[in-house]
């Protein structure tokens, strides 16, 4: 049982012969509070649960196996997840991460604007940013910005028009930011194997 933490650039694997996988994805913010550690110590890792919970973490793996239907999975997950909040102490500056990033998952797109909102500065906003989340706060607005227009390519292929809509300033600056994060043109990216554009897919595209 591993932990897959926030990535600055897309990761493709295959994994042939897994007969099962759950993949619980956390909000942004939580990592202090439910696995304790800060988030960016596990950017671009992963790492076994058991190394950062200890013998909870190898109990529960070996729960997880004993199940024999998914309910019962969900259930012991769910379990040992809520404990964890009681026992973990969440720093203040994953409640303001929280906060900038419902502001940077809705209309808002300048970081600078972000900050002056919640009455801190950029750089104090910045630091909270990387420990919470994992990466800064304009790397992950442009990750927002990129999974909103992999979403839009699931209803069109104008992607001048994606551009636009997403936020973008053009469909060459789509292009450089999809060359970027996930190494492919976004045409690319559609035609592979499995990807169905839409809110599951676009962790693909370089998501924290």
């Amino acid at each position: 049982m591993c932990v897959a933490g926030p990535r600055t650039r897309a990761l493709f694997k295959n994994a042939p012969g897994v007969a099962l996988a759950v993949i619980v994805q956390f909000k942004p913010g939580w990592s202090a509070p439910l696995l304790g550690v800060a988030a960016n110590a596990l950017t671009d890792r992963i790492v076994p649960l058991e190394d950062l919970w200890g013998r909870p973490g190898s109990d529960l793996c070996l729960e997880l196996l004993e199940a024999r239907r998914l309910p019962e999975v969900m259930d012991r997950l769910s379990h040992a997840l809520a404990l964890r909040p009681h026992t973990t102490f969440e720093p203040a500056s994953a409640r303001l991460a929280r906060r900038a990033v419902r502001l940077l998952e809705g209309d808002e797109v300048r970081v600078e604007s972000v900050a002056k909102q919640l009455g801190v500065t950029s750089r104090h906003l910045r630091r909270a940013f990387v420990e919470n989340i994992g990466i800064g706060p304009k790397d992950f607005a442009r990750t927002v910005r990129l999974q909103r227009a992999v979403r839009m390519a699931a209803t069109s292929k104008d992607w001048g028009g994606i551009a636009a809509d997403a936020g973008y300033y053009d469909q060459a600056h789509l292009i450089a930011d999809f060359r970027e994060f996930v190494g492919l043109t976004p045409g690319a990216f559609l035609k592979r194997p499995g990807v169905r554009p839409g809110p599951g897919d676009a962790q693909a595209a370089g998501a924290p």
